[in-house]
């Protein structure tokens, strides 16, 4: 691929990379629902399409990367990296800002209706005499029986240091790389590292303890389901962030990214902010209030 001049229209070239994440993303979808109707098949077949999209996330960003050392990319591929990269940001907004609205939903509407506030009055006399509407709840039915809740100053405060402190320590890398100082970067990068994967560990840990110990569980009603989706999808999210973080870390280590060229880290510092925000909003709603 010859290199574009400043001003030019950037056309990608041509790659197999999509069709093969395409057919990993058909394979595992295919293979799930056949793995929840009891097909052995789909059990290994979900793997093997996993398998293939990982595949895929490593060849295509290896081309990528190997394109962007070699000085193929000008402004205008640069403005669409960022372009992209905000798009992408905006949609994980408004992914969690469903779940949030669902958590509001039913804490500040449903329950009190159901316990008679409101037009709710007859459905509380006629279904669910009695109830008393109070958060956190598994509803009326009490599904999935007696639970108790993790205290926010706990485990959860620990993290909400842990992260804010990861945040922190992204921004000296990025402060780093602007001072060309490379031993800065990759140091206050394997800081954020190790605190991200912190977190991680932190947060499987509060797992096995709602689980075995406190009897909260994705099937404790509204409360285990809204706080096992934010907080799990959150999780999920830091997990990647991590993995995304570690190859930087190991692209900087390798001499990657200069102080006026570098978009690839500003990506993962933006995402890894994001994580940071989301979680301070789960803190606060989710455990805090």
């Amino acid at each position: 691929m010859a290199q574009h001049a400043e001003g030019t229209y950037y056309v990608p070239h041509g790659t197999r990379w999509p069709i093969v994440g395409s057919i990993g993303m058909v394979t595992m979808l295919a293979s799930a629902a056949a793995w929840m109707n009891g097909s052995t098949l789909g059990h290994w077949t979900f793997w093997l399409g996993l398998a293939i999209i990982i595949f895929m996330v490593f060849g295509w960003f290896g081309t990528v990367i190997r394109e962007s050392q070699a000085g193929l990319y000008n402004s205008q591929v640069d403005g669409s990296f960022r372009l992209g990269m905000s798009w992408f940001i905006y949609s994980e907004v408004m992914f969690f800002a469903v779940f949030f609205g669902a958590l509001f939903y039913a804490r500040a509407l449903v329950i009190p209706w159901l316990g008679g506030e409101g037009t709710g009055a007859a459905t509380n006399e006629l279904l669910w005499h009695g109830y008393t509407p109070a958060w956190p709840t598994n509803g009326p039915a009490n599904v999935g029986g007696a639970f108790s809740t993790i205290p926010a100053f706990g485990v959860p405060f620990l993290n909400t240091l842990i992260l804010l402190s990861s945040g922190l320590t992204v921004t000296l890398a990025h402060h780093a790389l602007k001072k060309e100082n490379r031993a800065g970067l990759v140091l206050w990068l394997l800081a954020t590292v190790v605190l991200g994967f912190t977190f991680v560990f932190f947060q499987a840990e509060e797992y096995i303890e709602a689980y075995t110990e406190l009897g909260l569980t994705l099937g404790s009603g509204i409360y285990g389901a809204t706080f096992f989706m934010l907080t799990g999808f959150h999780g999920m999210h830091v997990t990647l962030g991590a993995i995304m973080l570690t190859v930087i870390m190991l692209r900087a280590a390798k001499g990657h990214f200069k102080p006026r060229n570098h978009f690839a880290f500003e990506a993962v510092a933006w995402y890894w902010h994001f994580v940071d925000v989301v979680w301070l909003g789960l803190f606060i709603f989710v455990y805090l209030l």
